[in-house]
Order: structure tokens, then C-alpha cells, then sequence
């Protein structure tokens, strides 16, 4: 038995979708394809423009520099979250300030926010931790109060909602991830979600090395020119052909994860009630994609000997962010503000299983059953 940890999602359609757009010689971005996936992204969440880029971390540091974050100002995020959260505003020559998360949903708590907030404070960044949304009531009225700007790290969350509303639609500025871990796929890819219309315009520039090219395919303007700083933030049209294949197939995909995710919950839920390990927790108003399925252990020794143990029986397990502000780069760039109670102990205690499209129900219980054998049952 071998079971690993990804398998990026494939529904069939993807070869043909690549071939359609190599046959239409338009392979450079912003085609057909690009355009669906753009859609597709708009009418699922509401945003006033969606914008496929090269990665989520070429999203967020678009929303940093729409953001006009600069030297001298303060982000706040939480320090349990991939490099990409940090380094967009890092990139900008802003301070960041990490607080702790919340130890049920892995969140930033956003009670610890507004403690964090200073004069120098331009931008709070929520990370929607497995596609769990954050409490963004609170974090907006945070951000309202205090004449803040939200970019919402929304890399795990495409299908997943907030109160009804999609996450990364009610920030500024939300940014998704398509890369090939990531529910929906394009091999590296994501997407930058805007609220404001008022901002499509200079975002679009942005995305296109600083030049008004989009302005002039629209026909707006006569020639396009050099107008605002920017980069190469579009992707191929071929990496959207593949992309696009999935969204058809967006609500199949997500039931068949939603599957796995509830097998695993319900199969692992004795040894939880037994204080053996503890599992996600849902919040009410938080409608989930089943993005990750993870477990807490008592301590890292018995994450890292259960880890072994299921990568013994050919099941590969991970564990996930090293908190940043221990890193040697995040200590450079930022500080933690008040105190580190859940962040470290989660990274410590965190094992994320298996899950992926087509995983199938006859795996999940083959990996509990590796799991209960760990802990005798």
C-alpha cells in the first residue's frame, strides 16, 4: 500500500483544453480560457474583477503594492502561514507584526488584533487556515475603525464561505492559489480577487509590467505605454486551459473532498472523544472546502513517531508552517506582539493527512485504520 500525501487533481479534460489553446496560437495569457477562469472566479464570489495571476504569491504582491504599502508602515498576520503571506509586504519595505492564532480553527484571533494596531498600521492580512474562514466581521470593523485596508489570504479557500459570502471577496483585496496542491489547479497559479471596482484599472496595469496594454486591447487608447510599476504577473493561456477544465467540474470536485473529509472525521472521531487527538472544528457561520484534513497529537514526539509510523505502512503524512516569526527572516522583518500561546504548540502537534480528488473512501479508512493501530485501538 502507498498512499501520498497529493495527487493533483486531473478530471480528463485538461490535454484537449491545452491543445485547444495551442491551436487557437494564443498561448500567452488573457485568452478565452483566462477569461472563463476570470468569470468563473466573479460570479462564484461577487469580486468587482478577478484576475488570474502566476501564483498566489504574485497575487499578494499585487494587493501589497495596490495596498501603497511602504517603508515605515506595520501589516499584521498571523506567524502560522507559508512565507508568501509575508514576503509580498516584506518586498514593499513594510514591518510585520505577527499575533497569535486561535486554537480551534487555527485562525488568526482576531481579539489580539486591535492591540497590535499602531499609527504605522496600514494593512491587516487574515490567512483562511484550511479553507476555515476567519471572523471577518470582526476584522472588518477592526479595519473600518481604525482606516485600515484587509487583503485576505484566501490560498486554501476557493468554494469555502464566510457567512454566505466567499472568502477573499470581502476584503480589499483577496488572493486565491492554484497551485498544483490546491483543490482547483494549474500547475502554479492563482488569482487576485478586487472589491472596488475603482481599482481594476490600475490592478490591470499592474499585472501587465506597468503598461496600459489591457486599456489598449480594449480599444480605450490608441497605443499602450509604460504608465505605473508593475511585472510579468500573467500566466499562460495553457496553464488557464488547465485550469479551466477543473472549474466545469468545480462542485464534483468539491463533494468528492467533502466525502473524504467527513469519512476521516467520522472514522477518527472515537479516539478524539477519548482525548486521544483532536480534530478540525468548524465554526457555525463557516461553510469549509475540505481543503486539508489534519489531526493535533499530545506533543511533536508523538507527531513525528505517528508520522513514521503511517509512512512505515506506506502513507505519507506532513506537518505544516514553521511559524515565521521564529525563522531567521522573521525575526529580520518583523515581531511577534504579546504572546506566542497556540502558534508554536500547533505547528508542534499538527499532522495533516492525506487528501486530495478521487482519494476514494476505501483509503481513508485504510489510513484510520493505521492511525487507531498507532494508538492501540
Amino acid at each position: 500500500m502507498k498512499i501520498s500525501f497529493n495527487v493533483p487533481p486531473y478530471v480528463g479534460k485538461e490535454q484537449d483544453y491545452i491543445l485547444e489553446s495551442i491551436k487557437s496560437h494564443k498561448i500567452c495569457g488573457d485568452g478565452e480560457f483566462t477569461k472563463n477562469c476570470n468569470k468563473w472566479i466573479e460570479d462564484r464570489t461577487g469580486a468587482a474583477k478577478a484576475l488570474l495571476t502566476t501564483a498566489c504569491s504574485t497575487a499578494l504582491d499585487m494587493a501589497a503594492i495596490l495596498s501603497e504599502v511602504g517603508p515605515g508602515d506595520e501589516v499584521i498576520l498571523p506567524s502560522f502561514t507559508f512565507v508568501s503571506t509575508a514576503n509580498a509586504f516584506v518586498l514593499r519595505g513594510a514591518t510585520l507584526v505577527f499575533v497569535d492564532i486561535r486554537p480551534d480553527t487555527q485562525n488568526i484571533d482576531e481579539k489580539l488584533i486591535e492591540d497590535a494596531v499602531t499609527d504605522r498600521t496600514k494593512v491587516i492580512v487574515p490567512v483562511h487556515y484550511a479553507g476555515v474562514g476567519c471572523e471577518m466581521d470582526t476584522i472588518m470593523d477592526i479595519a473600518k475603525r481604525h482606516d485600515l485596508l484587509v487583503v485576505e489570504d484566501a490560498a486554501q479557500g476557493v468554494m469555502s464561505t464566510y457567512k454566505g459570502r466567499a472568502l477573499g471577496s470581502m476584503g480589499d483585496y483577496g488572493c486565491y492559489s492554484f497551485h498544483e496542491t490546491k483543490n482547483y489547479s494549474m500547475g502554479e497559479g492563482g488569482a487576485l480577487l478586487i472589491r472596488d471596482e475603482a481599482k481594476v484599472d490600475r490592478a490591470e496595469i499592474i499585472r501587465e509590467k506597468g503598461t496600459d496594454r489591457s486599456r489598449f486591447l480594449k480599444g480605450v487608447v490608441d497605443k499602450y505605454t509604460w504608465v505605473d510599476m508593475g511585472s510579468s504577473y500573467l500566466p499562460s493561456e495553457m496553464n488557464a486551459a488547465y485550469l479551466w477544465a477543473q472549474l466545469e467540474m468545480a462542485e464534483e470536485i468539491n463533494e468528492d473532498r467533502l466525502a473524504s473529509w467527513n469519512a476521516y472525521y467520522e472514522q477518527l472521531r472515537p479516539l478524539a472523544d477519548e482525548g486521544l487527538i483532536e480534530l478540525p472544528v468548524i465554526p457555525a457561520e463557516c461553510a469549509h472546502n475540505a481543503h486539508m484534513f489534519y489531526i493535533k497529537t499530545r506533543d511533536i514526539e508523538e507527531r513525528s513517531a505517528l508520522a513514521a509510523h503511517l509512512k512505515e505502512n506506506g502513507i505519507l503524512a506532513v506537518f505544516h508552517y514553521v511559524p515565521l516569526h521564529s525563522a531567521p527572516a522573521g525575526s529580520r522583518f518583523g515581531r511577534f506582539h504579546g504572546e506566542d500561546r497556540y502558534t508554536t504548540n500547533t505547528f508542534e502537534r499538527l499532522l495533516r493527512l492525506p487528501m486530495y480528488y478521487d482519494l476514494g473512501l476505501d483509503n481513508v479508512e485504510k489510513i484510520c485504520d493505521r492511525i487507531k493501530e498507532f494508538y492501540g485501538k
